[in-house]
């Protein structure tokens, strides 16, 4: 049962039960992801809203990837109040709205595999060495038609910000933005991105939870408004040979407790205003790189993504204006609330909630251990030699997601921040997804060897 004596709580609670009544709501769907990051939902009857918020919905975990075994099925979901949202695409008289939800076990525990519990444990962690973690997610996705007798393809022709009156995409990704500030997400920046039908639609930064559940909430936003139009929207990392693959570079900082001070931030201009905790923070990503990047770039076509060419990372390295490395620092001009670090391997088909958990771990422990960065590589790294990178330190990320999977697991870092439930099923669930892949025979090879071999 949740602790119905909490204030906060209870004042939040009783916010949403009136606002499904007033709108006459009778549906409530209530949402949660699974180890990959996808999206679960069951819908309940509003009637019984205010009994699942003191005892919770029960649910067969073993049907979730990435949970439990079917011995140990039986789970509890939880709505956290602060998610509510209307769905702006039921029609008023079949309203619905939805809850994003906290796993439990039947006992009354949070369970140890839950995303969204990771990241919060990840996120005490941090305030107990006095930072509130800051990030906001740059979500690249393509937008594709599907054909009866071929794969989908792009929708238009543009590039890197063009504009055409009338544009398609242009109108696309304004009513994507329309529909996202409606659950509450303030929109800063739309634009078409390099690729034929690749799209980027970025958010306002804030605290790490809040901002794992927006970036669950867009993806949602964007496929429904897609598929009402007819459309398919993909956050597949590379889902056409030969061009830019989609990334979600995020951008993080960290702040002191009450959040009304960047800890990233120092007046000394030698090293470009950056204090020694974000270094240091810096410092953690790029040691911790290669065994966390199973979970920033989660997927085998995850790698198809992270080769040198394609504006993605593939060196563990940072800078400040380069955007060949792993980790760039933007041009803030000095301003004390805009200093942030950018990591840019990680891809927006993984789970927000992990993916946010590992990169704060990492640079935590940065911090810790006071780890040096090493000097910024002002130099396009792809054009260096391997002579030159191995000079320099410089080593690449991994080049397959098996090769990731085998540095995550021998990473105590990475167990200790996702625990041994989630670590070990994620190891378990990838490893299987890397060998279905493994083991396919594709058109590609059929076309170059059957005749030559």
């Amino acid at each position: 049962m949740k602790n119905f004596k909490d204030s906060v709580w209870k004042e939040n609670v009783d916010k949403v039960v009136k606002q499904i009544k007033d709108q006459n709501i009778k549906f409530v769907r209530l949402q949660f992801t699974d180890i990959n990051g996808i999206i679960k939902n069951v819908a309940v009857s509003s009637k019984n809203i205010e009994s699942i918020f003191e005892n919770g919905q029960s649910f067969d975990g073993s049907s979730i990837t990435g949970y439990r075994p079917i011995e140990e099925s039986d789970m509890v979901l939880f709505p956290d109040p602060t998610t509510f949202a209307v769905l702006p695409w039921r029609p008023k008289e079949k309203a619905s709205c939805r809850l994003i939800c906290d796993v439990y076990t039947p006992d009354n525990k949070r369970f140890e595999g839950d995303p969204r519990y990771i990241l919060e444990r990840a996120l005490a962690k941090a305030r107990e060495a006095g930072f509130t973690y800051i990030c906001a997610p740059e979500q690249e996705f393509f937008i594709v038609k599907e054909n009866d007798s071929a794969l989908p393809t792009p929708i238009d022709l543009a590039g890197y910000f063009d504009f055409h009156p009338g544009d398609l995409t242009d109108d696309l990704r304004r009513e994507i933005a329309d529909t996202a500030e409606q659950f509450g997400i303030e929109i800063e920046i739309s634009h078409h991105e390099v690729a034929l039908g690749q799209n980027e639609i970025d958010f306002k930064y804030d605290e790490a939870l809040v901002t794992a559940d927006r970036a669950i909430t867009m993806r949602m936003i964007t496929k429904v408004v897609a598929a009402r139009n007819g459309y398919l929207a993909t956050y597949m990392p590379k889902p056409f040979f030969g061009i830019n693959g989609s990334g979600m570079h995020t951008h993080q900082s960290l702040w002191n407790a009450d959040v009304t001070e960047n800890m990233f931030y120092d007046d000394n201009p030698k090293n470009g205003y950056l204090s020694e905790t974000a270094l240091h923070f810096i410092g953690g990503q790029l040691a911790h790189g290669r065994e966390m990047c199973a979970v920033l770039a989660s997927w085998p076509n995850s790698y198809k993504r992270l080769v040198p060419g394609y504006e993605a990372p593939v060196y563990l390295a940072w800078a400040h204006k380069n955007r060949s490395p792993l980790i760039r620092v933007p041009n803030f001009g000095g301003r004390k609330r805009a200093a942030r670090c950018e990591i840019r391997c990680p891809d927006p088909a993984g789970n927000p909630y992990l993916q946010f958990a590992v990169l704060l771990a990492a640079g935590l422990d940065g911090i810790k251990h006071k780890i040096d960065p090493g000097e910024p590589v002002e130099l396009n790294v792809y054009e260096m030699s391997y002579e030159e990178r191995k000079k320099r330190g410089i080593v690449s990320l991994p080049e397959s997601l098996k090769e990731a999977l085998d540095e995550m697991e021998n990473s105590k870092l990475m167990r200790e921040t996702l625990g041994d439930v989630a670590f070990e099923n994620f190891l378990r669930e990838k490893r299987k997804e890397w060998d279905l892949y493994r083991t396919q025979v594709t058109e590609w090879e059929v076309k170059r060897y059957i005749r030559r071999l």
